[in-house]
């Protein structure tokens, strides 16, 4: 129920026949205080007048709840469960811009659904997974190296794998288990989503074990390695958890090239 006082200056009274109001509205009692919503307006019907909002109201996108985290096919049937074939429906979004397919059974709600920004990096968390974002796309967002990433390379478990989707590509290199839980932090998106990404020291850690042919016998090497290779400012390394660096190498994964980054923080 409406109070006098709900009406702002955006409802325009209209004397309108009961006959022609109850074409848009339903029978009601004009007497007392309705809303009702018909063709995108919004309806008030107040003491034998009729009100029309100047503004119109958009009915949600049943997508929207979604926001920018990643789907499934299964998901999807089960909110289109009423129709006859949920698989046409979710092919049909896709047609139409509004669903974005990661991968096979994969998908994401298009920005223009819930006008948000995706996330890449939690886009990459539920790709494929466990795994956590790492080497030049994490040393990229902690402003470590100035050149910017067109892959976005993850650690995992699993084996090794690549995607490529309208989003961007996206590569995972496996690891040992007892190496890929080292260095692992929680990044909160919006206070109420989050990704997994290496830190800064598990992430140059990963940079030079993967490296086949990257040999480093001195701290001098790794000085150079780092400057002139990958572009990093030394003096950003000073405030490194070291401690990080050693737990990687008592895995034995490139001893004696972590061994001079070791030093090297030292």
């Amino acid at each position: 129920m409406l109070s006098g006082n709900s009406f702002a200056t955006n409802w325009n009274p209209m004397i309108i026949t009961k006959a022609f109001a109850n074409v848009l509205t339903g029978a009601c009692d004009y007497s007392n205080i309705c809303t009702h919503n018909r063709n995108n307006y919004d309806y008030v019907c107040k003491n034998n007048y009729f009100y029309i909002s100047f503004r119109t109201t958009k009915p949600m996108n049943i997508l929207e709840q979604f926001g920018i985290i990643p789907i499934d096919f299964a998901t999807l049937a089960s909110v289109f469960e009423g129709y006859k074939s949920p698989a046409d429906k979710v092919a049909s979004l896709e047609k139409k811009g509004e669903l974005i397919r990661l991968k096979k059974g994969l998908f994401v709600v298009s920005p223009q659904v819930h006008r948000q920004a995706l996330s890449v990096e939690l886009i990459a968390n539920h790709l494929y997974g466990p795994s956590y974002i790492s080497f030049e796309k994490a040393l990229s967002l902690y402003k470590l190296i100035p050149e910017r990433v067109h892959t976005t390379r993850s650690m995992t478990i699993k084996r090794a794998r690549n995607f490529t989707n309208p989003i961007g590509n996206f590569e995972y290199v496996t690891a040992t288990t007892d190496y890929y839980r080292i260095g692992i932090r929680t990044k909160v998106i919006d206070s109420k989503l989050a990704y997994l990404i290496a830190s800064p020291e598990k992430a140059l850690c990963d940079m030079i074990i993967t490296s086949k042919r990257l040999r480093l016998q001195s701290v001098k090497a790794m000085q150079t390695y780092l400057e002139e290779d990958l572009r990093i400012d030394v003096s950003a390394i000073e405030v490194f958890d070291a401690d990080v660096v050693k737990q990687c190498i008592e895995t034995g994964k490139k001893r004696t090239e972590l061994l001079q980054l070791y030093k090297l923080l030292n």
